[in-house]
């Protein structure tokens, strides 16, 4: 390393000692830095001194590099390209140079380093060598990468939504025209208009219409989530009365209880209120309870029930319970995801696109509230929706 020197002598006169003094500071001060590569090069690029900085971050022993030209730090590529003479010549006419690259350690690995060589010249202006500072850049440089890599891959990802969610608004409301006309002509055919037709005939074209009114309530979802996912979403949101809301969309419910003999149960305080967007929480509702009936058997109980937040005090509980099939804890959470079914096999029975519940989570917090589930298998599911309440500031919800 730097070698010691006296620091006092009583031969020497006063000035030249100061002198020592500085210059043995100094070289105490450089050899004790651990974090840079500091050493010195004699005019012609061989090096001439090396401290622990240097050791540690270029791997070579003082004895195993003084004397050898700074060029071995350097890749093959930068040699062939006359690099290092390159810097050494910027220095001696700019004074100085600066530069970010690869460099070479011992054991030949690389590393980003940042390196400034500066020129060295005596009293007289002659050049007496060059110092060199250098600095282990690989971390940060590494973070820049990843913070790059990150930054496209999400740039990338919104592309791809944006080019999905356009594709599937277009794609639905391509659909909705044509099925919109299967559902006026097939009205037509059955008030009899084009002429009288039998049972058998009224039969098939009820089926028809049913099935025209699934396939559009499926397109209708896609382009909801599509809407969704652009953000194209708007909430009016207004003060309302939670039983109102749910028994403006029960008698689109009644035919399917009625049907399957379920019996359907209601325990909502008629002045619970809540400030929501109407038509996008009835949606909710529409979907919850309609999953509820879908999945319960004959002969169970749809049960609706709301009751201020403990958690939030700001916000109303509604739970939807069913004494249906159940959903397998580790799909509680999956549940959510765009076209995703607890039983998505080619023999269920039930009818869905799988993007109801999705939709009405996005639409739960679009308004500041959330949805959430809790199941025992073949017990009952319990979905939790979670409003703010009326007259509550956005701030404080």
């Amino acid at each position: 390393m730097f070698r010691s020197i006296p620091t006092t002598s009583p031969a020497l006169p006063g000035r030249l000692a100061s002198h020592r003094l500085e210059d043995s500071l100094y070289r105490v001060l450089v050899e004790s830095v651990v974090d840079y590569a500091i050493f010195m090069l004699d005019p012609d690029g061989h090096v001439a001194s090396w401290n622990e900085g240097a050791q540690r971050i270029k791997g070579y022993l003082p004895e195993e590099i003084i004397g050898r030209h700074f060029s071995s730090f350097y890749t093959a590529e930068d040699r062939a390209r006359g690099k290092p003479e390159w810097e050494l010549e910027t220095a001696v006419r700019d004074g100085r140079v600066e530069d970010e690259a690869w460099r070479v350690r011992k054991d030949g690995s690389l590393f980003w380093a940042n390196v400034v060589i500066t020129a060295l010249r005596d009293d007289a202006g002659r050049l007496i060598g060059f110092a060199k500072v250098t600095r282990d850049l690989s971390e940060r440089r590494a973070a820049e990468q990843r913070a790059i890599l990150d930054a496209r891959r999400v740039a990338e990802s919104e592309a791809a939504n944006r080019a999905k969610s356009g594709f599937l608004a277009v794609m639905s409301h391509e659909l909705r025209t044509p099925l919109n006309a299967i559902a006026g002509y097939t009205q037509l055919l059955e008030m009899g208009v084009p002429g009288a037709i039998n049972d058998q005939q009224r039969e098939i074209l009820q089926r028809l219409a049913r099935s025209n009114r699934h396939l559009l309530g499926l397109i209708n979802d896609i382009l909801n989530l599509a809407r969704i996912e652009a953000g194209r979403i708007e909430y009016r949101t207004e003060d309302a009365l939670l039983a109102d809301l749910v028994q403006e969309i029960l008698p689109m419910l009644q035919p399917q209880l009625a049907r399957k003999g379920l019996r359907y149960e209601e325990n909502i305080a008629p002045e619970l209120a809540v400030r929501v967007d109407r038509e996008k929480t009835q949606q909710i509702f529409i979907n919850l309870l309609g999953n509820a009936v879908k999945f319960t058997p004959p002969g169970g109980v749809v049960r609706i029930d709301a009751e201020p937040s403990e958690e939030r005090p700001c916000a109303l509980r509604v739970s939807v319970h069913d004494t249906g099939v159940g959903i397998p804890a580790d799909k509680l959470e999956s549940i959510f995801d765009p076209f995703v079914q607890v039983d998505a096999s080619h023999t269920r029975t039930t009818e869905g696109s799988g993007l109801g519940l999705s939709i009405s989570r996005e639409l739960a917090r679009g308004m500041g509230g959330e949805l959430e589930a809790s199941s025992t298998s073949r017990e009952g599911s319990t979905f939790i929706l979670t409003l703010p309440r009326a007259g509550v500031p956005v701030s404080e919800r």
